[in-house]
C-alpha cells in the first residue's frame, strides 16, 4: 500500500516533468525562429540615392502666429551645406524666416549675419544694427528672439552657450552668454 503511493505520487511528477519539459522546448523552439525572422537581412523597397542619403533634419524655433510661443519647424538640408559652417547656416535659415504659414519670422527684416566663431563651446554671433529693430513694446519678443538662436543653435553637439554681437561688439541689450538653461522657456 505504501509502496503503490510512493508509486504513484512518483509517477505524477515524472508526467508533470514530462510536460513542463515540453513547453519549455516548444517555448525556446518559438523563441529561437522569432530570433531567426529578426536577424533576416532587410531588403528596402527602393535604393536610397546618394542626395537622399547626405540630407540631414534640422530644427528651427520659430514663433506661432497664434500663441507667440517658439515651435520647432522641421528643415531638411544637405550636410554638405553644415559640414564647415553650421552655427551660420542656421542662422540664416533663421534669417529668411518660417515656411509655414502659422508660424512668423523672428529675426527682424534685413539683418545680416556678419560673421560668427568658436570660442570654445560658445558660438559668437555678430549681427548687422538691424537686429535691434524687433519690437521692443512686447517683452516676449526679445525672449523668443533669444530662445530661438540658443535652442537652434544648441542641437549643434559643440555648441553650449550662445553670445550676441552687434556690428562687432558687445550690446547692452544682449550682453549676456545666453545657455539652455538661462534662456526663458
Amino acid at each position: 500500500m505504501k509502496n503503490k503511493k510512493i508509486f504513484i505520487i512518483f509517477l505524477i511528477l515524472l508526467i508533470i516533468i514530462l510536460v513542463a519539459g515540453y513547453f519549455v522546448i516548444k517555448y525556446l523552439k518559438e523563441k529561437n525562429n522569432k530570433q531567426e525572422e529578426i536577424t533576416e537581412e532587410y531588403t528596402p523597397q527602393e535604393e536610397i540615392s546618394e542626395e537622399q542619403s547626405r540630407q540631414t533634419i534640422v530644427s528651427l524655433y520659430f514663433p506661432s502666429k497664434e500663441t507667440k510661443e517658439l515651435v520647432p519647424e522641421a528643415r531638411m538640408i544637405d550636410i554638405k551645406e553644415i559640414l564647415n559652417d553650421a552655427s551660420d547656416k542656421l542662422v540664416n535659415l533663421l534669417i529668411e524666416g518660417p515656411k509655414s504659414d502659422t508660424e512668423e519670422r523672428i529675426i527682424p527684416e534685413n539683418t545680416k549675419l556678419l560673421k560668427t566663431y568658436m570660442e570654445g563651446d560658445c558660438v559668437t554671433l555678430d549681427f548687422s544694427a538691424e537686429f535691434l529693430n524687433y519690437d521692443k513694446t512686447d517683452e516676449k519678443t526679445k525672449e523668443n528672439l533669444i530662445n530661438s538662436l540658443v535652442n537652434t543653435l544648441t542641437q549643434l553637439t559643440e555648441v553650449n552657450k550662445v553670445k550676441i554681437l552687434i556690428d562687432g561688439s558687445e550690446n547692452e541689450e544682449f550682453n549676456d552668454v545666453y545657455t539652455i538653461e538661462s534662456t526663458v522657456t
